[in-house]
C-alpha cells in the first residue's frame, strides 16, 4: 500500500491532462443506446476498442458480452477494475438531449457512466506505463441488473484465463449531492433473492364459485399474510426487504383460473436471517393453501441472486484514505450497508480481497429544489437508481476516473 498523499500526486498528474470533452461523448454515446442485459454487443464493441487503442490486450465474448483487457507491466500485484454494462426496461423520462433512442429501454442505473469511469481510468494508466509496476485488468461485466453476470463471467473460467487478482475493485453511482465518495467497511450491501411461487386451484365459472378453489383469493392472502414476516419475525436491530413484485392470473373476467404466480424479492444483511426468512416464506404460502383447501401443494422456487458484498475493512479503510487525499477529506463519508444488491463480489476469488464504493451525483440545483431538511430526507424526494428520471451530473466524470486511477495506484505503486 503506498503512501495516501503519494497516490494522489501521482494521481493528479495522470489525469491532469485528461481529454473531458471525449469522456462526455462517449458517455452520451453509450447513455443514447442502452443494451439490456446479455446483449451489450454494441457497448461491448466500444469498450473493446478503447481499451485496444490504449495498448491493452482485449477479449471479447467473456461470457457473451463480456469484456476483458489486460496491460501486463512489469513485475508486481495484479489489481483488477470492474464495470457493469447492462441498462434496464425502463422508459426515459428526463429529457436531456442525449436521452435514449430505444423506447423503453434506459441507462436508469448508470452502467454507462461506470464504463465511461473504467474507460478514463484505464487510459490513464495505461498513458503513464512508467509511474507504476504490475498486471492492471479491466473487465466490462454484462447483465449485472439480471444477476448473473458476474457468475457466468466467473463460470466462463476469468480466474483461469487471464491474470489473478491480489485485489478487485468497483464502484457505482448513487444518488446523493454531487461530488461525495461513500465508503463502509464490512458489510456494504444486502443479499438478493427472486422467488417464484405458483398456487394451484381448481378454475371454473365465475358465476360457480362454490364449484372452484380460487388461487387468486389464496394467493391474495398470501401477499397480504407476507406483509407481516418482516415486522413479527425479524428483530428490530436487524434489516430485512421482502417485496411481491410481480401477480398473474386469470385470462378472462368471468372465468377462475386455475392457477396464480407471485414473484417475490428478498433482500437479507446475514445468512442466519435469509434462511429464517426463506422458511417462513415457505411456511406462509404452504398454510394459505392448506387453508383454501388447494388440490396440490403449491410450488415455491428460490433463485438465489446477489450473495452479499462485504468489503475488507482494511483495504476499505485504505482505499477510503486515498480517495481523501484525492478528493478532499470533507468529501468521503459513510453511508451504512443499504438494501442494495450487486453480485461484483463474485468476481473476487475465495480470499481474494475487495472493495466497493459509491459517487454520488445529484446535480446541485435538483438536491437544492427538493423537500427535506436533512440527508435521508433529500434522499428520498430526488431521482434515484432505476427512476425513468435518474439523470447524474456530468460533473462526476473526473472525480469517478481518479477514484479508481488512485485505488489502482495504491497497490500498483
Amino acid at each position: 500500500m503506498s503512501e495516501p498523499a503519494v497516490v494522489a500526486r501521482l494521481t493528479e498528474d495522470l489525469t491532469a491532462g485528461m481529454k473531458t470533452g471525449d469522456l462526455e461523448d462517449f458517455y452520451r454515446d453509450l447513455h443514447r443506446h442502452p443494451e439490456l442485459s446479455f446483449q451489450e454487443h454494441r457497448t461491448a464493441a466500444r469498450l473493446a476498442g478503447r481499451l485496444r487503442a490504449a495498448g491493452y490486450e482485449v477479449t471479447e465474448g467473456a461470457a457473451r458480452t463480456g469484456v476483458v483487457g489486460v496491460l501486463a507491466n512489469g513485475d508486481g500485484p495484479v489489481v483488477w477494475l470492474r464495470a457493469d454494462m447492462d441498462a434496464l426496461p425502463v422508459r426515459e423520462a428526463t429529457g436531456l438531449d442525449h436521452a435514449s433512442t430505444v423506447d423503453g429501454v434506459m441507462h436508469a442505473c448508470g452502467h454507462d457512466l461506470h464504463v465511461t469511469w473504467l474507460v478514463g481510468a484505464a487510459e490513464a494508466l495505461a498513458g503513464a506505463r512508467e509511474t507504476w509496476s504490475g498486471t492492471l485488468v479491466v473487465v466490462g461485466q454484462p447483465a449485472e441488473e439480471d444477476g448473473g453476470g458476474a457468475g457466468a463471467m466467473v463460470a466462463a473460467g476469468v480466474h483461469e484465463r487471464f491474470p489473478r487478482p491480489d485485489v478487485v475493485f468497483g464502484q457505482h453511482v448513487a444518488p446523493g449531492l454531487a461530488g461525495f465518495t461513500s465508503h463502509t467497511s464490512g458489510l456494504v450491501m444486502s443479499a438478493s433473492d427472486d422467488i417464484d411461487v405458483v398456487v394451484h386451484g381448481v378454475g371454473g365459472h365465475g358465476s360457480r364459485p362454490e364449484s372452484t378453489v380460487d388461487p387468486v383469493v389464496t394467493a391474495a392472502y398470501v401477499v397480504t399474510r407476507l406483509q407481516s414476516v418482516i415486522s413479527r419475525e425479524v428483530a428490530a436491530k436487524e434489516a430485512a426487504v421482502l417485496t411481491v413484485g410481480q401477480f398473474h392470473a386469470g385470462t378472462k373476467n368471468n372465468v377462475i383460473p386455475a392457477e396464480a404466480r407471485l414473484a417475490l424479492n428478498l433482500r437479507t444483511q446475514s445468512t442466519q436471517t435469509r434462511e429464517r426468512l426463506l422458511a417462513a416464506v415457505r411456511r406462509v404460502v404452504e398454510g394459505e393453501c392448506l387453508a383454501a383447501g388447494c388440490p396440490v401443494p403449491p410450488e415455491v422456487t428460490v433463485l438465489p441472486g446477489y450473495p452479499n458484498t462485504v468489503n475488507d475493512t482494511a483495504l476499505d479503510r485504505e482505499i477510503a484514505a486515498v480517495h481523501r487525499e484525492v478528493l478532499g477529506a470533507e468529501t468521503v463519508l459513510d453511508f451504512g450497508p443499504v438494501m442494495g444488491s450487486e453480485d461484483f463480489s463474485l468476481l473476487a476469488p475465495q480470499g481474494v480481497p475487495y472493495d466497493y464504493w459509491f459517487v454520488t451525483s445529484t446535480p446541485a440545483d435538483v438536491w437544492e429544489a427538493a423537500p427535506g431538511e436533512d440527508l435521508p430526507g433529500k434522499l428520498d424526494n430526488v431521482p434515484s437508481n432505476h427512476s425513468p428520471l435518474f439523470a447524474p451530473d456530468l460533473s462526476v466524470l473526473v472525480p469517478g476516473v481518479r477514484t479508481l486511477v488512485s485505488a489502482a495506484l495504491s497497490r500498483l505503486t
